[in-house]
């Protein structure tokens, strides 16, 4: 006969982990429905293209754990700056005030503001969302427009849905530098 360590070893060995898998909560998301009403919302009815935009956010991607909600300035000149402000929702629940700010150079002439909602997926934790994201950008419009674009850090994404209004028109490359407070310098 097996001592009775060699049993409960085996037992260990072999529901160990279906019961450690059942322990673990599922990852949680937002669905393309939640997504959609919370921008409709966010933005109001009036801005034609954002569901597109959206619709292709979750075929590239999947469904989101987490969402940013804010409003963003920015200028450029050749050199550019970015400052924005926003409400992280989580999917677990979890909310919190974040701040952006953010270099950039290139071709690229004009100002704009923006309602800027940001769609994240796979963030971990929500201390991850805090470092700097490199951004490739470009953008032509004359009163307004709706654009995304995607940052990545590792198997992070972040897609930028913005819908703003002014005069911009060039390419540039800079960072997205994600803060707990509110910044002046976009370092």
């Amino acid at each position: 006969m097996f001592p009775i360590t060699y049993l409960l070893a085996a037992v260990l060995l072999f529901c160990g982990p279906v019961a450690l898998a059942a322990e673990r909560p599922e990852a949680r998301t937002f669905s393309q429905q939640e997504i959609l009403a919370e921008v409709e919302q966010f933005f109001g009815e009036g801005a034609d293209g954002l569901a597109q935009v959206i619709e292709k956010a979750f075929r590239d991607h999947g469904e989101p754990n987490a969402y940013i909600a804010g409003n963003e300035v920015s200028g450029a000149l050749g050199v550019g700056l970015r400052y924005g402000e926003g409400r992280l929702a989580m999917a677990g629940g979890k909310s919190r005030t974040v701040f952006w700010q953010g270099p950039s150079i290139g071709i690229d002439f004009g100002a704009n503001a923006a309602k800027v909602f940001v769609l994240i997926y796979d963030l971990a934790r929500a201390d991850d969302l805090f470092q700097r994201w490199p951004s490739v950008e470009g953008s032509l419009f004359f009163v307004g427009g709706v654009g995304m674009n995607y940052l990545r850090i590792d198997d992070t994404v972040l897609a930028p849905v913005r819908f703003g209004a002014g005069w911009r028109q060039g390419i540039n490359v800079g960072y997205l530098n994600f803060s707990r407070e509110k910044r002046l310098l976009p370092f």
